[in-house]
């Protein structure tokens, strides 16, 4: 009966390690999530308020390693 009862404790013990560990792993991804929703929002955001192209299209030429154009 003593040896049911160590057993049942120990079995308990390692299911709720084994819950904790995966649930650990879920909470350390959240922060990612969500700062790739955050851009996927942004992004859709500028997508709708510009239809012209942005400002990485508007620079102008960049010079040669001499310097000339």
């Amino acid at each position: 009966m003593e040896l049911q009862i160590v057993l049942g404790i120990l079995g308990a013990a390692g299911v709720m390690s084994a819950f904790l560990f995966a649930l650990k792993g879920l909470l350390d991804q959240i922060p990612d999530v969500i700062r790739s929703w955050r851009r996927v929002v942004d992004e859709a955001r500028g997508s709708h308020s510009d239809h012209g192209p942005g400002p990485e299209d508007q620079r102008p030429p960049s010079a040669g390693i001499d310097g000339s154009r």
